[in-house]
C-alpha cells in the first residue's frame, strides 16, 4: 500500500516511465512490522511489480546494502539502512527498546554506554550515550568497530555463527591500537569464556588513558542474538565484575522486551 493510504489495484503493472527510484522505494515500503521477511513472490505482490523487475531492483538494493537475503532466498531490510537511519533524530526497533535501559546505565556510570550490532566482520554502533565526565573515545553512533579489539565486538563475535568466527580466525588477527598479533588459540579461549560468562571484558590503552569495556549480549525472539550492550570506563575507576552485573541486568531487561525467553 502506498504511503498516502490509497490502495492500488492488485496486479496492476507500474506505469511506464515511473522513476526507478520510486520503484526501488516501493520495494522498501513493502516491509513493515508484520512483514519483516518477504519472498520474491511476496515482494512482487506487495509492491505490484513483475517478479523479474522486483528481483532486478532488489538485487541492486542488496548490492548497496539496503536489503539482505537469507539462506532461504527471502529478503529483509539491510543494515546499511540502519547505518543511514542513525543520522536521523529519531529511531526505532532495538534502539528504541534499549534506550531506557541505556539511560539508566548512563545515569549510574556517567560514562559511555554503547549499543551495537554485527554487520559482517565489524560491529556497527547503533547508539551511544555519554556522560559529561566520560573519557574521550573515537567511536561514534553509526561508526564501525573491530570485533576482536572491543568489548562489544568480542561479545558479538562470541555469539556469531561458527563460520563467522572461523573466517576471522583463519587470518592473522592484530589487536588495536597496538597492532600486536593475537594467537588464534588465545582468541578462541576468550570467546569461549565470553559465551560461558555471557560477559565480555576488554582492556585497551588509548592515547591518553587506559579504557575498560564491559559488554553483554542482547537476545530477541527464539533467543537469537539481537545486539550487544556495553559500557566504557577509565581503568582507574573500573570495577569490571561489579559493572558487569549492571550491564548484564540491563541486557536481560532489553532481551525480555524483545521477546527473549
Amino acid at each position: 500500500m502506498p504511503t498516502n493510504g490509497t490502495p492500488r489495484r492488485r496486479g496492476r503493472r507500474p506505469a511506464q516511465g515511473e522513476p526507478v527510484v520510486d520503484r526501488a522505494l516501493s520495494l522498501l515500503d513493502a516491509f513493515d512490522a508484520e512483514h519483516r521477511v518477504l519472498s520474491l513472490a511476496e515482494l512482487s505482490r506487495r509492491c505490484e511489480m513483475p517478479p523479474s523487475s522486483a528481483l532486478r531492483l532488489a538485487n541492486r538494493l542488496r548490492e548497496w546494502g539496503a536489503l539482505e537475503r537469507d539462506d532461504a532466498g527471502r529478503f529483509c531490510v539491510g543494515l546499511r539502512l540502519l547505518e543511514v537511519a542513525t543520522l536521523a533524530p529519531r529511531g526505532h526497533g532495538l534502539r528504541q527498546v534499549a534506550l531506557p535501559f541505556m539511560n539508566d546505565l548512563a545515569e549510574v556510570t556517567h560514562q559511555h554506554v554503547q549499543l551495537a550490532v554485527r554487520d559482517g566482520m565489524q560491529a556497527l554502533l547503533v547508539e551511544r550515550l555519554s556522560g559529561h565526565q566520560a573519557a574521550p573515545v573515537d567511536y561514534r553512533t553509526g561508526g564501525r568497530l573491530p570485533l576482536h579489539s572491543t568489548g562489544v565486538g568480542l561479545a558479538l563475535l562470541a555469539f556469531a555463527p561458527r563460520e563467522v568466527q572461523e573466517e576471522l580466525l583463519a587470518k592473522p588477527v592484530y589487536s588495536e591500537p597496538d597492532n600486536q598479533l593475537i594467537p588464534a588459540d588465545k582468541l578462541r579461549r576468550t570467546l569461549a569464556e565470553v559465551r560461558r560468562e555471557r560477559l565480555a571484558i576488554f582492556r585497551r590503552q588509548d592515547e591518553t588513558e587506559a579504557i575498560v569495556s564491559v559488554a553483554a549480549p542482547i537476545f530477541g525472539r527464539d533467543d537469537v542474538l539481537a545486539g550487544v550492550l556495553g559500557v566504557l570506563v577509565p581503568k582507574r575507576v573500573a570495577r569490571p565484575r561489579h559493572l558487569g552485573l549492571a550491564v548484564q541486568t540491563a541486557a536481560r531487561g532489553i532481551s525480555r522486551e524483545l521477546g527473549a525467553r
